[in-house]
Parts: structure tokens; sequence; C-alpha cells
């Protein structure tokens, strides 16, 4: 093997996060808890409602105890007070047969570093101090930029501090109603096709839900729910709605376990892809609206921090200045040396750079053939072509050219069937078409190809959801069950510039046919095996309201060689993977007596820390537990220079850039995108405590460098390779195509 020497990197401590340490004097507050105990969605809500009810008194939950804090110089309410609070809140969230909470006072309250973060996010929330500005209107839709904020703590020189997370961003807002949506789209006529699934805002509050279930209409549901509107909007949409109109049932939140009534009129539709084209706004152009550049991206940023500092100072809450590099510099981190610089190894012991994947593939060869391919003279790849396009020779050109670059890779080709003569499937969504194109994919698949190159028309990207499925899903499925590759090219696609497509395209090819084309060249020490896991959860529309979870696992060993991945073959019940199917995810034999590093897309579930350990104990194993979530992470910057003011410009962080929150927890940058684009989002990173120790610049280091991984790829992606697979395959379950244990990588 070729020694590459790994070029050091400078430690640039100029960056900048979004996360705002908080400090605070004289608060003026008391604890309480109420019972019957309350659980952990009680106690928000509840919470929720007392910061409302009570002008200037915030109140948050945590762990079975309300704290409650007021503004300084102002008595907090009497414990009659707080009873009369409770019966009036009872009466407005809870069926009469719910028994009724009682208020008993804590001594001593211990505020700790969450709870103050907790207070700040609950005093922004309620007096919502960040004015949001219109930056684009057509017809009945509006893009504003908002603020996103939320509770967090970090660890500096060994002392957890209370935070707050500021960040910019954009939301697409249609100006009007669910009801009015409902009376001008095509499915107005079922509308339990088009509400069920579909995400909506609430007018009152601008949360988030998604619609369960359509429950009855205004007629059945008004008394109750007049009882229960505690917002304006929502009561005057219940008074005026017709008698004869939808309520439906919301969810907030995927894990939440309550359902809340809603007129139509009090809910709007979130703009899609899918809802704009009925809404006659092009989707492109909204995204394109929602950009924010650094520029505008730093004001926020100032104005926003203006706005919570005087918010909060009233209680007793200082808010000082954002982690950075000047302040805190040990505490973001980044590799030894850059990322596209990491060692890799290709075949014959040649190595090289991340940078350079087709050249060490052109000069080595892949890393480890499939035993199908060990001998190349006696087994050339046999490829089959299903053509869904016109013209032909489009077809015909790319084909030629993939064979081409199959050569140039050491794997000779045959083509099987010499034809490619397109199909017709205009009439694919009926009977006829598709019975059509059965026949055709049988006789393809008597010919016994290792893999088929497909090509589909545009208009199939967009028709997963109806009744007759997607090309893409119906000839995948067909083909994944014979054990046969794929590999897909849209129209689009092909009007490309072809060297791009192909370099893209031919990785992806040599890993789906079970080729390993590279690893990493040194080991990762944490762990000797890496794992992801996945549950994908969607609520199909044509489905009337079912559910369907299933999970996906993908194991690679500590050079990042992939060895095999599997989905559960039944459907789950919400978010937690039960015992029995992590046992049967996590295979004994594969596991027993390693260190095993275990990826969780999100957080873990209910009790699937308890099942893992006890598992890991049974096959004298250690199991690391890291969490890995995409969602409301606040983004990080680098400062390169100063602007005209003396001051610096914030800038595009460099791709591998982390901040430790403490020993157990970090943001990540794993991409890195044009400024054209936008802005690099985030993972969050947190090692769960219960499990095997490991250290968080180890788990960061090697996130970032399983993102290297995708052999279908030339440009990483967000997540650690074996959690893209994980997700992949779960998704794929719930679309009706089951994974059993395979050794090739199919999804690319």
């Amino acid at each position: 093997m070729i020694a590459l020497a790994a070029q050091p990197v400078v430690q640039d401590k100029n960056c900048l996060s979004e996360i705002f340490v908080l400090s605070h004097t004289d608060l003026n507050l008391i604890s309480f808890r109420l019972s019957p105990l309350t659980d952990r969605e009680d106690g928000l809500r509840l919470s929720y409602r007392f910061s409302r009810y009570f002008p200037n008194v915030i109140v948050v939950w945590k762990e079975g105890l309300f704290y409650a804090l007021a503004k300084q110089g102002q008595t907090l309410p009497a414990d009659a007070e707080w009873t009369g609070a409770l019966e009036y809140i009872h009466r407005e969230i809870c069926e009469p047969s719910d028994p009724e909470w009682r208020f008993q006072r804590s001594r001593n309250p211990q505020v700790t570093p969450d709870i103050i973060a907790a207070f700040a996010e609950q005093i922004l929330d309620v007096s919502q101090p960040f004015r949001p500005k219109t930056v684009y209107s057509e017809q009945s839709i509006e893009v504003k930029r908002r603020a996103d904020f939320g509770a967090a703590t970090v660890e500096i020189n060994q002392m957890i501090y209370p935070a707050i997370a500021l960040s910019p961003h954009s939301r697409i807002t249609f100006q009007g109603t669910l009801d009015g949506f409902l009376a001008n789209h095509p499915y107005r006529q079922n509308p339990e096709r088009l509400l069920v699934g579909l995400k909506v805002e609430t007018l009152d509050t601008d949360s988030t839900a998604t619609i369960e279930e359509i429950v009855g209409t205004i007629a059945e549901h008004k008394n109750v729910l007049l009882t229960k509107a505690s917002g304006a909007i929502s009561r005057t949409a219940l008074e005026e709605a017709p008698a004869d109109q939808p309520v439906v049932a919301v969810r907030f939140g995927q894990n939440s376990k309550r359902l809340y009534p809603y007129a139509m009129a009090a809910l709007r539709p979130c703009v899609t892809a899918e809802t704009a084209n009925q809404l006659d706004v092009d989707f492109g152009t909204l995204l394109e609206q929602t950009k924010i550049s650094y520029a505008d991206r730093q004001q926020l940023l100032r104005e926003y921090s203006a706005a919570a500092k005087e918010a909060l100072r009233p209680y007793g809450i200082q808010f000082l200045k954002a982690i950075n590099g000047r302040g805190n510099g040990d505490l973001f981190w980044l590799p030894e040396q850059p990322i596209e610089q990491t060692p890799i190894q290709f075949g014959n012991a040649v190595a090289g750079l991340y940078s350079g994947i087709l050249r060490g593939l052109a000069s080595g060869g892949v890393y480890q053939r499939h035993r199908d391919y060990q001998n190349a003279s006696e087994r050339p790849v046999r490829l089959a072509v299903l053509n869904l396009l016109k013209p032909e020779a489009q077809v015909n050109g790319f084909m030629q050219q993939v064979r081409q670059q199959l050569d140039r890779y050491k794997f000779p080709s045959l083509q099987l069937n010499s034809s490619t003569e397109a199909i017709s499937v205009e009439n694919w969504n009926s009977p006829e078409g598709r019975a059509t194109l059965e026949d055709k994919l049988d006789e393809l698949m008597t010919i016994k190809p290792d893999i088929m190159f497909v090509f589909l028309p545009q208009s199939d990207r967009s028709c997963d959801d109806d009744e007759s499925g997607s090309l893409y899903h119906r000839i995948y499925s067909k083909l994944l069950r014979r054990q046969i590759a794929s590999q897909f090219i849209y129209e689009e696609t092909l009007r490309k510039e072809t060297r791009y497509v192909l370099n893209q395209v031919m990785l992806g090819v040599l890993a789906k046919l079970g080729n390993i084309p590279f690893v990493l060249a040194e080991p990762l020490q944490v762990a000797d095996v890496f794992i992801g896991l996945d549950v994908a959860r969607s609520k199909k529309r044509r489905l009337s309201g079912s559910m369907n979870a299933c999970a996906g696992v993908c194991l690679y060993g500590n050079r990042g060689e992939f060895i095999r991945a599997k989905s559960e073959d039944a459907a789950i019940e919400g978010e937690e993977i039960p015992q029995r199917f992590l046992e049967a995810l996590l295979p004994a034999g594969a596991l027993r007596g390693k260190t095993v590093l275990i990826y969780r897309d999100g957080r873990f579930c209910g009790e699937e820390v308890t099942h893992l350990l006890n598992w890991a104990a049974a096959i004298q194993s250690r199991f690391i537990l890291v969490e890995c979530r995409k969602s409301g992470t606040s983004r990080l910057y680098n400062l390169p220079r100063s602007n005209s003011e003396g001051g610096r410009s914030i800038a595009a962080p460099t791709r591998g850039l982390g901040l430790k929150l403490s020993s157990h927890e970090a943001i990540l940058v794993t991409t890195q995108v044009s400024d054209r684009i936008g802005v690099p989002r985030p993972i969050r990173l947190t090692v769960r405590p219960e499990g095997h120790p490991a250290s968080i610049e180890q788990i960061m280091d090697a996130t970032l460098k399983l993102t290297l991984l995708h052999h279908g790829a030339l440009k990483p992606p967000r997540l650690p390779m074996l959690l893209h697979g994980a997700d992949r395959l779960a998704d794929l379950r719930l679309n009706g195509v089951y994974v059993p244990e395979c050794d090739r990588q199919f999804w690319l």
C-alpha cells in the first residue's frame, strides 16, 4: 500500500455559533407539583397554559415539578389563584371524566441550568419579541423571515451554563384557510383523501401539526370545541363555520399521544411541493426566496439577540454573547486534516485521497470485488435495459459509454438485449398498461441480468402517492425480489453533461453489484463495528388514516467496509423499535465480543436503550449509543475577515467544523454547499451515558469519515453512510419493498 502523508490543518478558531449563553440574578420563583402526577406531555401542555393564564408569570415543567418565574418586583399568584387556574384549564383541555389536579407547593426549589434555559424559551414564546419580515408575496402566498429559538445548555470549563439558541429561518405561509383550500381542490368531494396526512399550521399560534383523521362535522362537535377554543381565531372560525363542515383531529409532533380537534377555518395548509401546484404557485421560485444570505443572517442575528435581551431582562435573566472562537476556542473542533484529504484505499493496495476517488479507482480498481466477479475474464457484468423514453438514440449512446466506463474499471460487460427500443407505458396507471409493463419486465428477467438500467419519464418522480404507485417502486420492487440490481435514469438526467452523469452513476453501479469501491486507509479506533438504525414512519393519504412504521439497519466495518443490511419484515407501531426486532436486526454472531457503535436516526425511543444494553450483555459486547438528529440544530459559521466597520462578517463554515456542547454532545457540520444554495445544516450528536463510553471528539471524527463512504455519489451525504442506508431501507419497506438480509448496497 502506498503511504500518504496527511496534511496538517491549522485549527482556525474564528468561528461563531447561534447559541447565546445566559446568566441570572435574584430570580422571583416558586415550584410546585400536581397530583395525580403528570407525565411529560401533560407537564408541557399545562406549563404552556399557565404561562398564558397569568400575566408576567412564566411556568415550565421538569421531571415532575413545575417552576413558576415572575417578573422582578411582581408578586407571584397565591395558592388559591393557582387552584382557580387549574379549574379553568381543566375545563378547557380535559374531558369531564378526567381526574382534576390538586396543587401542592414545593419547598426550596433547586434551579438547574436547563430550567433557566427552559424559562428563557418560554418567555420568548409568550412575549413573541421577534418581528417577522415579509420578503416575498405572490397571490395568497408569503415568504417571511422568522426566528427559531430553543433552550440549550453548554459546558464551559467543566461548568454547565444555560443558553438559548437563536436562528433565522424562512417560512412559506399560505394566507388562506384550510376550508377555502378544500373548496377549490379537485378532491373536495373526497375530503378524507386530501386531508388525512396533510401538514397544517394553526392560525392562532403558527404551530405545525398533521391531520390524523376526520372526526365528524361542526354540528356534532361545536359546543365541545367552543369550550376548548382558547384562541380568538379558533373561536371565530367555530362560530362562523357551516354545520356540515368537517372537523379534523391533528397531532402536534410525531410522538404526541394526543389528538386535538380543529375547525378547518382555524387551520391553513403548509406549503409543500405537492400543495404548491394546487395553490397555483411555483414551488421552485418560493424556495429561492427562502434563501437567506450570510449578510442578512448576520443582521437578523443582531436584531434577534437585541430583542431577546430586552424580553428576558425583566425576569432577571441576562442574555450574553454568542459562543465564538475568540472567547471559547477550545469548544470548537476540526479534524486533524481537511476531510477531503482523508486517505482512502482502492484495490491492488493503491492509496489515494478522498478528493481523487475517480483517479484512484481507475488506477487500482475496486477495493474488494464481490464473489460473483472474482474472475473478471470469466464473469462479465450482464446488463439489461428497460427504456420507457423517446428518442432511443440518447439511451443507446448512454449505454455505450456505460460499457466503456465498466471496462475502464476492469469490469468487462455484456449487454444482453442489444435493442433499446422504447416501450409505451403512457397508460401505465391502467390495468392494461401495468400488465404490459409486467410482461416486459418478466421477459427481461428471464435473461438473468446482474443489473438493469431503467430509463423513466420525469413525471414519474411525483407519482409515489398515486393509487397505482410510481413506475419506480413497481419496477424496483419486482427486480429486488429477484435479487437484480437496478440503476434508474430520469429523462432530465439524460439532458445533462454525459461525463458528469457517468461519474455520479458508475461508482454506484459498482457498489450495487456487491463490490466495495474503496475504504478508509486507516481503521477507526472508536469501535470494531458501526451500525445505523432508523425507523421510517408515514401516513398514507390513500389508506384512510393508516399508520405504518418500519425499521432498517446497516452494518459497516471499522474501515467503512459494507458488511450487510436488512429491514424488518413487519410494520411496527410508533417510533420505538421493539426488543424482538432489535435482537433480530443486530446479529449475535457478527457482534459477539466486539465494541459496536450504534447510530440512531433521531432519539432513542421508549425502552430501546434498555433493550440494547440487555442484548449487549447477553452477547458480551460493548454498545456505544449515539443519537443523530437532523432538525432543530443551530448553525455554525466562520468569521474569516473584517468588514468595513472593523467587525467580522460571517461566512460558510468549514466542512467538519464542530461545537462541543458538553463531553457527550456536539454540533457537527458534515456538508459543504455553495452560497447560492444556502447555509449547511449541521447534525447534532449525543452519546448516551448508559452505553459504553466514548469521547465526543472520537464520535465526531468517526461520523465525519463515515459520510465519505457513500459509494453511490461523489458528493457525501449529510448523515454517516450507515444511517443514510438504514433510512433508505426503512423508507423502501413503507413503500412495499421488503429487503431480506443482503450483502449489496442496492439502494445507492
